[in-house]
């Protein structure tokens, strides 16, 4: 049977393979410490985790869930956005929970793009961003972001590019895997070159808490919400990746076309999943600086990694990776990846896999234990 056009553009997830590699290492009895995945080792809330037990016991959790989820956790959305980010949200018509903010890149691509539309995705960024415009059958047009633009958009240089079938552009601040961040500033010129160019941008925020006092929504330069949609999650700010909690916000308009995917791909978020994600978005202030306050510690361990590896880094930046720059110049970062994983048993990711733009880079996560980070420092 022939497989379809569309696998023809797209590969296997980085990690899907190389992990398999790692894995095997770990089998063969390799000390493996691994500082590759941005995901989070520490528990959630056990507050969180009380409220998912409870409400399994309730007989309708276990029937099928509303396609928008139920009334009080888009309330618990619509209050998290105005206490932390100063925007006002309307839970009954611009909020849709989702499965993952990952399903969100799918559904939003599904939902606002044909075949042949053009995607402006940044270059190094998430993959994802990329497989799926190739997936839906769209054409992704990369932008830059460089180092001495402290990884933001030229916009002045967007607008020399024929824009015209461009239909969405990709923008994640706090960045990944860089760890930069923007101000409200730039989301503005962001809003009036996407208003401008009739263009949707959407900001992924997953990481606006982690090692960042200053949380910061797109949203709140178009109180509309006309030209712009986020998507949030609760993977990395409450520990909770593996339940697969998101949301997207935006105008009704939008919100409408997204449900119109969602509602023929599921069959809602399970209940108790939807109980635990309210308690968690409720939580107080001093969550986050605990949380903080570990990766801090975990942070100063991996930036003498860093210094042993001989990368130059900026330490100053949030989210839960060091994205470091590699003194060598003449070396991939692939290779460099795999010789320190096979000459120290330490594996961390090549910047390429990220675009071109990541060559040369390469990027550390702060989701392992301060024991292990020791460990790891000890092998140098």
């Amino acid at each position: 049977m022939k497989t379809a056009k569309r696998l023809e553009h797209i590969e296997e997830y980085y990690f899907s393979k190389k992990l398999k590699e790692v894995n095997s290492l770990i089998l063969d009895g390799k000390p493996i410490i691994n500082l590759g995945i941005g995901s989070p080792d520490l528990m959630p809330p056990k507050s969180v985790i009380d409220q998912l037990i409870n409400s399994s016991t309730i007989a309708t959790a276990h029937k099928y869930q509303s396609y928008r989820g139920i009334d009080p956790l888009r309330k618990a959305i619509k209050d998290f956005y105005l206490n932390n980010y100063g925007v006002k949200v309307d839970s009954n018509e611009e909020i849709l929970p989702l499965i993952g903010s990952k399903e969100g890149i799918m559904h939003i691509s599904l939902a606002f793009l044909d075949l042949g539309d053009e995607v402006l995705i940044p270059n190094p960024g998430y993959p994802t961003y990329s497989s799926v415009t190739k997936i839906v059958g769209a054409k992704p047009i990369y932008y830059d972001l460089k180092e001495e633009n402290s990884w933001l958009p030229d916009i002045e240089k967007l607008n020399q590019l024929d824009l015209s079938k461009v239909k969405i552009m990709w923008v994640n601040y706090p960045n990944m895997p860089t760890g930069a961040n923007c101000d409200d500033s730039f989301f503005r010129e962001l809003i009036s070159f996407s208003k401008a160019k009739d263009i949707l941008i959407v900001n992924d925020n997953p990481y606006s808490f982690i090692l960042n006092d200053k949380p910061l929504s797109i949203l709140k330069g178009d109180k509309k919400f006309e030209n712009c949609l986020e998507l949030n999650s609760l993977s990395k700010s409450h520990n909770m990746a593996g339940w697969r909690l998101g949301m997207v916000i935006g105008s009704k308009k939008n919100i409408d076309s997204i449900l119109k995917v969602k509602s023929n791909m599921d069959s809602g978020m399970f209940y108790p999943v939807q109980k635990g994600a309210i308690e968690a978005l409720s939580l107080e202030k001093k969550w986050y600086n605990d949380l903080n306050l570990i990766y801090s510690k975990r942070k100063k361990i991996v930036i003498e990694i860093c210094r042993k590896l001989k990368l130059n880094f900026n330490e100053n930046n949030s989210g839960m990776f060091i994205w470091g720059k590699l003194n060598d110049s003449l070396k991939s970062s692939e290779k460099f990846v795999d010789e320190l994983l096979y000459d120290k048993n330490i594996f961390i990711t090549p910047g390429s896999i990220f675009g071109s733009n990541g060559e040369g880079y390469v990027r550390l996560s702060l989701c392992v234990d301060e024991k292990k980070l020791n460990e790891a420092l000890k092998r140098f």
